[in-house]
């Protein structure tokens, strides 16, 4: 196994908070196909180059690049069921040790499975993996940071329920798929943090 330090990921699948993340396949392409229909994935999630793409092109798009992240550092999960296999939702980590010992989040949730916190979730779970020693499975990280628009307000929730402070504001970092600029909302967990209740 090549070690995180050279950019190189070993995919994990794990089970956390009634989740199981794994990683994406190209049997989820169908599953994929109706979340990039849904306007707040398109909106916060998948970026200008998908949210743009034809309908039909987005889902084959934006799986080809996380079937590849793992090479080139970013843990790409699909949270899904542990019993059905539905598909969830996806969270990444991004840039894992581009900066020493940090990696940076990223999560959407399917439209069928809002409202469950899955997103929250899936972030104590990551995380937790993430802040394991690589000797014992994890990634050996210290902090990861997210960020979300200051007019996404249920991102923000997520990002506190699962144990992420703000930090700060970004001016103008968020960028919609239109053009429009937004402030956004730093966030970040440390492996010294406590866990969050998620009860």
């Amino acid at each position: 196994m090549a070690s995180v330090l050279s950019g190189v990921l070993a995919p994990k699948r794990f089970k956390g908070n009634g989740l199981l993340l794994r990683p994406l396949c190209e049997a989820d392409a169908s599953a994929l196909d109706e979340s990039m229909l849904d306007p707040g994935v398109l909106r916060w999630g998948v970026g200008r180059a998908v949210a743009t793409a034809p309908a039909d092109e987005r889902a084959r798009i934006w799986l080809t690049s996380r079937l590849n992240g793992w090479s080139v550092g970013t843990a790409a999960f699909a949270l899904t069921d542990p019993r059905e296999g539905t598909l969830l939702g996806y969270l990444g980590l991004r840039d894992v040790h581009r900066v020493p010992d940090q990696a940076v989040a990223g999560y959407w949730v399917a439209p069928s499975a809002r409202g469950r916190g899955v997103a929250a979730r899936a972030l104590d779970a990551a995380s937790t993996w993430a802040f394991t020693p690589e000797d014992e499975g994890g990634l050996g990280l210290h902090r990861i940071s997210l960020d979300h628009a200051l007019v996404n307000p249920a991102s923000c929730r997520t990002a506190l329920r699962a144990g992420f402070a703000e930090e700060g504001v970004m001016r103008e970092s968020f960028v919609e798929p239109d053009g429009t600029r937004h402030d956004s909302h730093l966030h970040a967990r440390l492996a010294t943090d406590p866990r969050p209740d998620l009860g």
